[in-house]
């Protein structure tokens, strides 16, 4: 028996409908989900919906459950929480997390969705897919006890990556933004907070995620000698420039790459894609990451949400999409 359900499509870039659809009856080893959440990353998503990701980067950049391509249309998306309607026993009734777009009902493989802990809430659990890239940048970074460090750009993942830190023992660490209500995020999560020019140097490590040119450039001069700056920005098509003159050879700093679509080399050898989305969710218990969700919309107005959150209108970390109940 198909089902109908409706998606969320980018038709072109800055223009997004709705589209009703047909949902096939699970087969053998897939599971039926109905979601309850799902969430809106102003980062890569609004990059993606402002048509920004650059041709050589298509492939890179698919999601897991895409369909279309890039500009569009195409049906995007990564962070929906739902409840398993049919499927394997083990999972009826249990409420899962699953990298796929913003859809009231879908069909993927068992495999593809991952419990939620019982002790996190649904409507929290959105957030596991960019709590996922801060474990694996803080696996990348391999930040030390004691360090002095500081987290350049409190979006989505900038305040995801710092609220992990603030759990390491002895650490000097700030958040570091241009926009002054971010402080009011750094408090929520147990975090110091700096504008960009009253930050503190000589920093360990520095955890560059503002997407910008001048978040990059202020990063290196917060560094010490032989510092780090771990880079998680995606800057789509866009071209920056690094004044790696100056200090940057004889102070010996170093800027590194991290991005969450490989397990971090060190620990590829011991944990799967399952393991650092299991972790992200266990996470998740903490209810001071609730402050990473800043506003809610239903499912039926997210063709006018999009603009809006892609354009700075409506200010965002996390934008979380409600679905309505299943009908009988």
């Amino acid at each position: 028996m198909n089902r109908s359900a409706r998606a969320f499509w980018l038709r072109s870039p800055g223009h997004g409908e709705l589209r009703d659809i047909t949902v096939p009856d699970p087969g053998e080893g897939e599971v039926l989900v109905r979601a309850l959440f799902s969430g809106v990353s102003r980062g890569t998503e609004t990059l993606v919906f402002r048509g920004g990701v650059p041709e050589s980067q298509h492939a890179v950049m698919r999601a897991p459950f895409q369909e279309g391509g890039f500009p569009g249309p195409v049906k995007y998306g990564y962070l929906s929480v739902g409840v398993v309607e049919e499927g394997p026993g083990a999972l009826v009734g249990r409420t899962v997390f699953c990298l796929y777009p913003h859809q009231s009902l879908y069909v993927v493989p068992e495999t593809a969705v991952t419990p939620v802990p019982d002790r996190v809430p649904a409507a929290r659990a959105v957030l596991a897919g960019t709590v996922e890239t801060a474990v694996n940048a803080l696996w990348d970074a391999a930040p030390l006890v004691g360090d002095r460090i500081a987290v350049v750009g409190g979006g989505m993942v900038g305040c995801s990556v710092a609220a992990l830190l603030a759990r390491f023992p002895g650490v000097r660490l700030q958040l570091v933004d241009a926009d002054p209500a971010r402080a009011k995020t750094a408090e929520a999560l147990g975090v110091d907070f700096a504008a960009p020019e009253d930050a503190l140097g000589d920093c360990d490590l520095v955890v560059h995620a503002s997407a910008t040119e001048q978040g990059l450039a202020r990063s290196l001069e917060l560094l010490t000698a032989e510092g780090t700056v771990l880079e998680l920005s995606w800057y789509g098509d866009r071209r920056v420039a690094l004044p790696l003159g100056e200090a940057f050879h004889s102070r010996r700093l170093t800027v590194r790459s991290s991005q969450v679509g490989t397990v971090s080399p060190a620990r590829r050898g011991s944990r799967s894609y399952a393991d650092r989305l299991a972790l992200a969710l266990d996470l998740l218990a903490d209810p001071a990451l609730d402050a990473l969700i800043t506003g809610e919309s239903a499912f039926e107005e997210l063709p006018e949400v999009m603009p809006k959150l892609a354009s700075g209108e409506t200010p965002a970390l996390c934008h979380r999409i409600t679905y309505p109940p299943a009908t009988a």
